[in-house]
């Protein structure tokens, strides 16, 4: 059993590895493509002589063979590079950012999963009732509104018309309600419908019957013997959309100028800032592949069976 679950292991291990050396060549192909950035830099006006020896300073005179060994050496070594635009380490920018998107995505989540998990778990139980139908209308229309404009709406009615809340940028707990709310309503329906789909194969099994059958109360059997068994997909959505979100906050900090790493990545892609652009994607991808490794040994933890 040890040397199956130590293959395993290393499969998985292996698997994640290949995941992250294809984020990450993608990340230096698309920054190679996306344009000369010492035009940014210098400006129009600049001579040959001037972009020629700028491109000697940043190392891209050297082929791209070269730049992309030199550019998975920095990553083995944490070295990010240095911003064209901000003059400052890579990582130093994420790590300065990071607190404020996990601040928003912790916050997010939460909301999520208070109401996405009871309003899959209701929708389960009154499988073809008006709440059922209520609650899939509920999570299909959360899956189909675009989050830009939901953040753009709500700041008209909140912050706007009623004054009730700040329209953006950080501060006080206020300045996170209305971004925590727009990023929440993806995941939200997500999970919504992944705990419906999940409880309501559970509640069919003979296990609940025998639980009811015991004289168990409902709330017993409904969340300790059924969401109990359901849960694990559910943790592994919960952790994936956490890993998408922290990665994929472009569009919900740029609406309220949340200074994550959303808007840091959107101010590099504006001045081609590759350097730094590569480094949130690498900081993203080994995020995401982590977060994935993480759902692997909670899903050990939690069922049995898998041990």
């Amino acid at each position: 059993m040890s040397r199956v679950l130590v293959r395993k292991g290393l499969r998985h291990l292996g698997a994640a590895l290949i995941t992250l050396w294809l984020a990450v060549t993608m990340a230096f192909a698309l920054g190679r493509l996306s344009g000369d950035p010492t035009s940014n830099i210098l400006g129009p006006m600049a001579t040959p002589e001037q972009r020629d020896a700028l491109q000697a300073q940043l190392g891209l005179d050297q082929s791209l063979v070269v730049q992309y060994l030199d550019y998975l050496k920095g990553i083995v070594t944490l070295d990010f590079g240095t911003s064209l635009q901000f003059y400052q380490p890579n990582l130093d920018m994420i790590l300065d950012r990071l607190p404020f998107t996990l601040q928003l995505v912790g916050a997010g989540m939460a909301i999520a999963v208070a109401i996405g998990v009871p309003l899959g778990v209701l929708a389960a139980t009154r499988e073809g009732t008006w709440w059922d139908r209520t609650a899939s209308a509920l999570a299909l229309l959360g899956q189909s509104v675009p989050v830009f404009w939901l953040g753009m709406m709500l700041i008209l009615l909140f912050a706007v018309r009623l004054g009730w809340l700040p329209a953006g940028q950080s501060g006080s707990w206020q300045h996170l309600v209305l971004p925590a709310v727009t990023m929440s309503l993806y995941p939200m329906a997500h999970v919504a419908r992944l705990t419906r789909a999940s409880m309501s194969e559970v509640l069919r099994e003979p296990y609940i019957d025998s639980a009811r059958a015991r004289g168990l109360r409902v709330r017993s059997v409904v969340w300790r013997h059924g969401f109990g068994n359901a849960s694990a997909p559910v943790l592994t959505i919960v952790v994936l959309q956490a890993g998408a979100l922290l990665s994929g906050a472009v569009a919900v900090e740029y609406v309220y100028s949340w200074p994550g790493l959303g808007q840091l990545a959107l101010q590099a892609i504006q001045f081609r800032d590759f350097p730094l652009v590569q480094a949130i994607v690498v900081f993203g991808a080994i995020t995401f592949v982590v977060l994935n490794q993480l759902v692997d040994m909670l899903h050990v933890a939690i069922d049995p069976r898998l041990r």
